[in-house]
């Protein structure tokens, strides 16, 4: 069996592939000889297929999947994992902000007996304050809420024992949270911490925008509390409303009618509408997911395979 397998998702990653490589391959080779690196391209438009066919001729243990399109980064590194063969699984990013180097701890804690290795960063100055800022708050709403805890500052970069390979393998939603789905399979953790570097090359393809929808659907793939939050929200209303309907009954008794108050009315309807508007809303992204997982989709298509 292989002893170690590198999954690596890629989206037009042409301008960093050789300084990957030459950093990747000597720190895997410093812990074992008998490993192979599965690349996944994600339907890249500039030249990660052939560049990565080439280095395949030069180390037939670097092995390609093709997908039939861009399917998005965690169908990319869910095809990687199933493709796997390896004792041992690292998923790591081809930007070179996960170190290699990491790699040789990783292997280390693994062989102490631990299933998972989480590789946690320290510190993350290649990133904005907003973004620091942004995943700092995302973990703590999503762990405040979720009965699945989230390592904090954890990506997809950890060594993954074959036994949790199997057991993730196992879930099959088509939505797919990673950290989440690697968080909820469990088993023996250890964490080792690295400082986060700077992208080597190119550009992120994560805005913003993808960001808060990456956000949402970790959110709700991992708990329900936003649907039942509205029940408490629904009774606390109520309860004002009956308070405000006693208040306006005594006054009405005490003081005669007038006709007067359409600020207040159209306040109170607004308000209403606009909660309403929101809880309808967060039942429609949880419909939303019940309909994607009803179809039964594949998460993705392999248009092509390269040492495999």
């Amino acid at each position: 069996m292989i002893e170690l397998s590198v999954v690596i998702p890629m989206y037009n990653e042409a301008e960093v592939l050789e300084k990957l490589f030459a950093r990747l391959i000597p720190c895997i080779e410093q812990v074992t000889t008998n490993y192979e690196i599965i690349c996944v391209d994600d339907g890249s438009q500039d030249k990660t297929v052939e560049i990565l066919k080439g280095f395949y001729r030069q180390n037939p243990r670097i092995k390609l999947v093709c997908l039939a399109r861009n399917f998005g980064k965690e169908a990319a590194l869910t095809c990687g994992i199933d493709y796997t063969v390896g004792r041992a699984v690292i998923p790591i990013d081809a930007d070179l902000q996960d170190p290699p180097e990491l790699i040789v701890s990783l292997v280390a804690k693994w062989k102490e007996g631990y299933k998972v290795v989480l590789a946690t960063r320290r510190s993350r100055p290649g990133d904005s304050w907003l973004k620091r800022k942004s995943a700092e708050y995302f973990y703590k709403a999503i762990n405040s809420v979720s009965t699945v805890k989230i390592p904090t500052n954890t990506g997809d970069f950890r060594l993954i024992d074959r036994q949790v390979v199997e057991a993730v393998k196992k879930l099959p939603e088509r939505t797919r949270f990673m950290k989440g789905i690697f968080a909820f399979a469990g088993f023996s953790t250890a964490t080792v911490y690295f400082d986060r570097e700077a992208r080597a090359a190119g550009n992120t393809s994560w805005n913003y925008w993808n960001l808060w929808k990456f956000a949402l659907e970790g959110i709700f793939s991992f708990t329900t509390v936003p649907l039942h939050v509205w029940t408490y929200i629904g009774a606390l209303i109520s309860f004002i409303s009956f308070l405000w309907a006693t208040v306006i009954i005594v006054k009405t008794l005490a003081f005669g009618n007038k006709v007067h108050g359409y600020a207040s009315l159209m306040v109170a309807v607004l308000f209403m509408g606009g909660m309403q508007l929101l809880s309808i809303g967060i039942i429609g992204e949880y419909v939303g997911r019940i309909y994607t997982e009803t179809k039964q989709r594949p998460v993705y298509f392999v248009e092509e395979t390269v040492g495999i």
